[in-house]
């Protein structure tokens, strides 16, 4: 789950020629016993959710929207020698992606915070389990290294069913195999009280706002495991946060709130 979607919920409010991270490059044969990605600590990056996808960014590793982009965009960012993840709701229901009629209204729970979206009742992965699968069957069709499923931390908020942390580790597990089986690295979204548990499952982790909730040290549990950490501020200045984000060896930068091309690294 976003820091930006809570703060919304509770707030009414190199070039990488052929340098992969710590593993060598993912084959072409994307099956469940090929190698996959394995991001190392410090890689530069550029996450973009919204707005025409600029390819031109001089980082290693892209992190674009799985449905809005075709085989063709993944294709060109390869070309230009970036690794590429596949972003993913993973937590909740979006009434705007093209499977939405697939998801049945009895695991649909409260809003999130954001404009047609639902939380969704993660113990019934005998329903969520397979339309999951197909998601993660599209990241890999289309040539995506990686996965960064959303919304992974419904166990904290208000969703409308009794989630308890149990339920979630179970599920945040299920997306992780889901991904490995396809040969897609994947990444834990923030859920950051979970990291000591599900290091182990996950290849990088992803997170928003660890310097301004004073949280960025939980984090290092990747980091110490060779997995890159891939960070972001929306609203502190970048002397506020780069410092440590150095000293820890997090990938960090300071973006806007709608993930469009702007950026600005810590360098």
């Amino acid at each position: 789950m976003r820091h930006r979607r809570v703060l919304l919920l509770l707030l009414p409010l190199l070039l990488l020629a052929g340098c992969t991270g710590g593993g060598p490059p993912a084959p072409d044969d994307r099956g469940p016993n090929t190698t996959r990605w394995q991001p190392h600590p410090g890689l530069a990056w550029q996450w973009q959710l919204s707005g025409k996808l600029d390819p031109a960014v001089d980082v290693p590793v892209y992190d674009i929207d799985g449905f809005d982009h075709p085989a063709s965009a993944v294709a060109d960012l390869h070309h230009r020698g970036r690794k590429v993840i596949c972003y993913l709701s993973t937590g909740a229901w979006e009434d705007f992606r093209p499977d939405a009629a697939a998801f049945p209204k009895s695991v649909l729970g409260r809003g999130n915070g954001w404009k047609g979206e639902r939380w969704l009742d993660i113990r019934r992965t005998d329903i969520l389990e397979p339309l999951m699968a197909h998601r993660m069957d599209l990241c890999r069709d289309k040539g995506f290294d990686a996965v960064e499923p959303d919304n992974m931390d419904g166990y904290r908020n208000r969703t409308g069913f009794p989630l308890t942390a149990a339920h979630q580790l179970d599920y945040n597990r299920l997306i992780a195999r889901l991904a490995h089986d396809r040969g897609l690295a994947v990444g834990l979204k923030n859920d950051l009280d979970q990291i000591p548990d599900l290091v182990g499952d996950f290849d990088f982790a992803v997170n928003e706002q660890c310097a301004q909730y004073d949280e960025c040290e939980k984090l290092t549990p990747f980091i110490d495991a060779g997995k890159a950490v891939f960070h972001v501020e929306y609203e502190l200045p970048t002397s506020r946060f780069c410092p440590q984000a150095r000293e820890l060896r997090l990938s960090s930068m300071l973006k806007k709130y709608d993930l469009g091309v702007w950026r600005e690294p810590c360098e």
